[in-house]
Order: structure tokens, then C-alpha cells, then sequence
């Protein structure tokens, strides 16, 4: 039976990528697991800017990127000079004495940029706008060109900030993911990469970026840019996290995960510098091989409509089998052996609706996750008679 009998309003087309009801809703909390402990402080800009030089404030890298244009930042330094209320920012008090940004980077760093006199975006003096929503006393000034008055008024605003930290459990900071996703009021609800890239900063999330721009990676991905909203950075911990021992050999796994609880787990787990070197050689072998042998539409599906044609969009759980699967290969020595015909058997296998039910249905099953990777590896590397 082919795929053109199974339905496809399962699979909700994101930006070019195919992902799974089931992964799309996917919510879970561990509320009951913590003990998170908050209070209340008014910090001044003066001592704020001080410890974010001092590397005691920490910025969180999705936020690398300063976002606020000349006119949305001069109009808040206008409010501080007005002595207009400041909203209230976030902070987590981090297990080695840091304190995360978790909402409030963008005026904290405008303050912080107007002191400097660079605006970070553009690499520009820092001048306020001209725009008639300037009060006409600074308009169009740097901070050096306004008043003593003016400028320690700025440094000694103080703005409420509410800061918690995790009491229970005490390592790890898993609560901090579902603190980011609850209380984040920035203009967009942020991704979970995005949230994890904020949470568990260290070598395994530099490492994501790193792998992230090798140019093979890119082409299987379909895009030379990396992706805006780090979905490209979660396939690739999808990858080291599903073909873990947990996963795909663990008999006291559960029956079904969710994947986003999952993938912060895994990653606080191993964010450690021993992991990485492993990780790198596992993750560029088997994209330098599924590159050479299955080309660069490798993780797309076959069209429900005509089953000779590839879709344009990017299946995450077409990339689980292939992925694990080639791994799996090469870490059994095997893969030198199938690589006549491997492509027609992928394509033969894509044809087959019980796999095309494993790419869309129960995906987070642990049996099911397993399963897909069972097909496509057997399909791929299934016996001598496929050997060159």
C-alpha cells in the first residue's frame, strides 16, 4: 500500500519543515519536581552595567544580536531621562553566582550601549533620534554631550528587577527552561532551542553552533543561512539526543517521551567539554556520508501525490532514521559495503505506509522512534547482496 492512501493533515508544514501534531503540541511540566525560591531588588543602571562588564551579568546568547532600532532605543532613554517609570526585569541566580538575563536584555543593553556610546546594532555613535518624540533638551545628543546632572541620572535610575533561583533540585537548571518559557514578554513567544540556548549556555550549545555552519550540514538543511529561530540547532541535538543509549537501547526506557523534556534533559546532561569531541566526529561522518551517497534531499519525504517526487519541506523524523541509522553504520564498520542502490532502497522504504506512519503518528513513542530507525537501517544496509 502506498503513501498515497495515508492522510497528511497530520503534519503541519513550519517554514519548510515537517513536523509532527504531536511534536508541535508537545507540553510538559515538572513544577511539582522544583523548589524555586525569587525576591525583589532595585539595582541601579551604574552597578548593572558594572557586573555585565564584570561577566556577572550574563547575556543570553540567542540574544546576541541587538534587535532595537535607533528610534525604539532612544525613546527609552528619553523615559529614563523623563524619570518615567521602568518595567521590571528577570534574573536567575545561576549555581556558580551569575546572574542570567532572562527578560530585560534589550534595555538593559540600550542603557548600557547610550553610557558606552556605541549603538551595538550598527557599530554607530550612540546619538538620540531627532524624532519629535525626543524631548528637545537631548535630542539628538551622545551621553558625553549631555549634563553631568543628565548623565548620573541615567547611571543612578534604578529598575525593579525579580530574581530567582532553583532550590530544588540542586543541580542542573532544568527548571529554568519552563521560567523562560513562562515569564519570557519579549515581542515573540520564544522556540525551545531558543529558550535552551538561553538556559544551558556552555560547550555543548557552543558546539551546536559550531556544527550548525559546517557546509554540508547546510546543504541537507536547505538553507546556507542558519535558521532565525534555531530550529537547524534542534535537529542536531534531536540527533545526538534520540540515538542515545536511553532511546534506542534501554530496556527501562519509558514508553513514550515528551521531546522537548527530553532535549533539555539531554542537554544539560551533556554540557561538558568530554562529550563533545565524540559528538563532532559522529555527527560530520554521518552527514559527510548521507552528503555523498543520498545527496541533499536526504531528509525529505516522498509528495503523497506522486510517489517518484521528493517534497520540498524537511522531515525531522525522516532525518532521526537516517541519521541514527548511518551512525549506527559506521560505528559498525558497515557502510562501505551498501552504497550501490542506496537510494533506490531509500525511496523503495519511503513507498512503504507502515514507515510513513512512523514519520507522522505517536513519533515520540519510544517503540515508534525506534522502529523508523529499524526500517531505514535495514532498508539501507540489509545484507550482501546490496554490496558493490
Amino acid at each position: 500500500m502506498g503513501f498515497g492512501s495515508l492522510p497528511v493533515s497530520e503534519m503541519e508544514v513550519n517554514d519548510g519543515i515537517d513536523i509532527p501534531d504531536e511534536e508541535k503540541e508537545d507540553f510538559y511540566s515538572d513544577d511539582d519536581l522544583f523548589d524555586i525560591s525569587s525576591w525583589g531588588a532595585d539595582l541601579s543602571f551604574r552597578e548593572l552595567i558594572a557586573r555585565y562588564d564584570d561577566d556577572e551579568l550574563v547575556k543570553p546568547e540567542l540574544q546576541r544580536n541587538y534587535v532595537w532600532d535607533k528610534a525604539e532605543a532612544s525613546r527609552f532613554i528619553d523615559s529614563v531621562l523623563l524619570g518615567l517609570p521602568v518595567p521590571s526585569i528577570f534574573l536567575a541566580k545561576t549555581n556558580d553566582e551569575k546572574l542570567l538575563i532572562i527578560d530585560g536584555y534589550q534595555r538593559l543593553m540600550t542603557v548600557r550601549d547610550f553610557v558606552k556610546g556605541v549603538f551595538s546594532k550598527d557599530g554607530t555613535v550612540f546619538k538620540l533620534s531627532r524624532s519629535g518624540k525626543i524631548h528637545e533638551r537631548w535630542m539628538g545628543k551622545a551621553f558625553v554631550e549631555l549634563s553631568p546632572e543628565d548623565q548620573r541620572k541615567i547611571r543612578n535610575t534604578t529598575i525593579h528587577a525579580i530574581i530567582f533561583m532553583q532550590k530544588h533540585p540542586s543541580e542542573g537548571d532544568t527548571s529554568l527552561f519552563q521560567v523562560f518559557e513562562r515569564i519570557n514578554s519579549s515581542g515573540r513567544s520564544l522556540l525551545p532551542q531558543e529558550i535552551r540556548n538561553c538556559v544551558y549556555q556552555g560547550p555543548m550549545n557552543t558546539l551546536l553552533f559550531e556544527l550548525n555552519k559546517y557546509e554540508k550540514w547546510r546543504q541537507l538543511w536547505g538553507k546556507p543561512l542558519p535558521d532565525s529561530r534555531m530550529r537547524d540547532l534542534e535537529v542536531i541535538l534531536r540527533f545526538f539526543a534520540l540515538s542515545s543509549n536511553k532511546i534506542q537501547h534501554d530496556e527501562n526506557a519509558p514508553a513514550r517521551i515528551s521531546l522537548k523534556q527530553f532535549l533539555n534533559q539531554f542537554m544539560d546532561s551533556v554540557n561538558d567539554e568530554s562529550y563533545c569531541s565524540d559528538f563532532r566526529t559522529r555527527f560530520k561522518a554521518s552527514v559527510d556520508y548521507i552528503h555523498e551517497n543520498l545527496g541533499v534531499t536526504a531528509f525529505h519525504n516522498i509528495s503523497p501525490s506522486d510517489e517518484t517526487r521528493l517534497v520540498p519541506n524537511f522531515s525531522p523524523t525522516i532525518f532521526d532514521s537516517i541519521m541514527i541509522s548511518v551512525d549506527m553504520g559506521i560505528q559498525g564498520q558497515i557502510v562501505g559495503k551498501y552504497k550501490k542502490g542506496i537510494n533506490d532502497r531509500r525511496m523503495s522504504l519511503l513507498r512503504d505506509a507502515d514507515y510513513q506512519r512512523l514519520l507522522s503518528h505517536e513519533t515520540m513513542r519510544v517503540p515508534n522512534i525506534r522502529a523508523r530507525v529499524y526500517h531505514m537501517y535495514y532498508s539501507l544496509f540489509d545484507g550482501e547482496t546490496h554490496a558493490e
